[in-house]
């Protein structure tokens, strides 16, 4: 699939995901009556609930992770949440940032960015903005972020070293980001692959965790941290199906499989 293609397909999901209504437990990718419903992203997500600035309508059950959690802001800092969605992060983030902070949110669904609006002034938020754009081309300025966060949302991204090298831009010297997101470790096959993706969601533009790292580095990013590593799992008659003893015992021991994990990375400074 050509990286035109694929970004259509993302908005068109986003678009009807933001069009149903908010659950803090989460929910399906595009809803109870869809025809992808039985696709479950709570595999993936943490629990909002117990941290400051959480917005009910905001959390759409989408994120593999708490990125803010690891993500050392500060209040005054200008944060910046890539695929913001409907403002979930990006009012975790407000509360750290307090007044004197600015947070900014990125999305290219424009659903997306007028439900995170909506949210933003409900809250009365004056701090609190969205803009659309892509990820590979930022319309924002260079060196002017401190922190740079997102969750779940760099697997959809087909360029992923324009992605980091439009994150290492916007940066200011010596910012850093912080980065939930789906990989995977070891070969798992194609069949798999896909079943898993019918079953979890956010699996086929998943990076190998070890080429994810190394792209990282290459970026110029330095004391690179990956916080946090969890496994996700798959019904054992889905592995059965698809994979030899031997494979289903290294998917068993984590060795092999489909993680969720949360890296941060510095901007030299």
């Amino acid at each position: 699939m050509k990286p035109a293609e694929l970004k259509k397909i993302v908005q068109e999901k986003y678009s009807q995901i933001a069009s149903q209504p908010a659950s803090a437990e989460g929910a399906s990718c595009c809803g109870p009556t869809s025809c992808c419903s039985s696709v479950d992203y709570t595999l993936f997500s943490e629990s909002y609930k117990t941290l400051q600035g959480y917005h009910p309508d905001a959390d759409l059950g989408l994120g593999c992770g708490l990125p803010t959690q690891f993500a050392g802001i500060r209040e005054g800092n200008q944060v910046l949440d890539l695929g913001s969605g409907a403002g979930n992060d990006c009012f975790v983030a407000r509360a750290i940032v307090g007044e004197t902070g600015q947070v900014t949110g990125l999305d290219f669904t424009e659903e997306m960015l007028q439900r995170a609006t909506r949210n933003a002034q409900k809250l009365g938020f004056a701090n609190v903005c969205f803009v659309r754009g892509d990820i590979e081309k930022m319309p924002l300025p260079d060196q002017s972020f401190d922190v740079v966060v997102s969750n779940c949302v760099l697997n959809l991204v087909p360029d992923k070293v324009k992605a980091f090298a439009e994150i290492m831009r916007v940066l200011k010297p010596g910012g850093h980001f912080c980065i939930s997101d789906v990989v995977v470790r070891g070969t798992l096959p194609a069949s798999l692959r896909q079943d898993a993706e019918l079953y979890a969601g956010c699996v086929s533009g998943a990076m190998d965790i070890d080429l994810y790292m190394n792209l990282i580095r290459q970026q110029g990013f330095e004391h690179i941290t990956l916080h946090k590593q969890k496994p996700v799992g798959l019904p054992e008659q889905t592995l059965q199906k698809h994979l030899s003893d031997a494979e289903r015992q290294s998917f068993s021991k984590h060795q092999t499989g489909i993680f969720s994990i949360t890296v941060s990375g510095y901007k030299p400074s």
